[in-house]
């Protein structure tokens, strides 16, 4: 499948962290097979979506039984490159590098932050969560010994592009950023924004809509 054609998908993949979150307490049942439409019943979504949604992994129901749990789960994992082990760093080890660092839940995802980088020298040289910190300086080299494929950026907006520039330097070509900022990249490289104040900016919204209607 193309890069394009996987973009197109996007509302789907931002779906099945989510499914994978009701198939695994479902899995706990020990029943073997669960349907799109108590997945759908879980989560508010129209069962055709969640039919529509797990097609794309290439896993196929059976008539009134659903789907193999366990082959079910190994599918979404495999579509999401799960099962696949991704080295990361974070590049910016100040409150919000701190906390992603120790964010166990990611190892469950195939995701293995090994290494941390800051360009403050109080912070180099120690560890976070069990992670080394290192120089900027060192981005190469440590890549290179450690075979980092991803960088997630949480340096402070002023830092952003040249931090961007260093990671580029170094080899990486996906970068997970969680600045404010707008980077610019070579088209051969890959960059996810995560902008937390969006998700806020919706939830706040809700709970005033919420508190009108009450």
């Amino acid at each position: 499948m193309s890069q394009k054609t996987k973009l197109n998908y996007v509302p789907s993949i931002r779906r099945f962290p989510s499914y994978l979150h009701i198939i695994r307490a479902f899995q706990r049942t020990g029943e073997p097979y669960i349907s799109g439409t108590w997945i759908a019943n879980e989560l508010n979504l129209e069962p055709i979506q969640v039919r529509k949604d797990l097609s794309i992994t290439g896993i196929v129901g059976k008539p009134k039984k659903g789907y193999p749990v366990d082959q079910l789960i190994a599918a979404i994992e495999h579509y999401l490159a799960w099962d696949i082990e991704q080295r990361a760093m974070i590049v910016g080890a100040g409150n919000l590098g701190s906390a992603l660092t120790g964010y166990q839940e990611f190892r469950n995802h195939g995701l293995h932050i090994v290494a941390a980088f800051d360009s403050d020298p109080l912070k180099v040289g120690k560890t976070i969560h069990q992670i080394q910190v290192y120089q900027m300086n060192q981005l190469k080299e440590i890549v290179e010994r450690m075979k980092i494929t991803l960088a997630i950026l949480t340096v402070p907006s002023p830092y952003a592009q040249s931090s961007c520039d260093a990671i580029i330097a170094a080899g990486i070509k996906a970068i997970w950023n969680f600045t404010n900022v707008k980077l610019k990249v070579p088209d051969d490289v890959i960059v996810q924004r995560e902008d937390l104040s969006s998700g806020y900016a919706i939830l706040s919204v809700m709970m005033r809509t919420k508190a009108k209607l009450s």
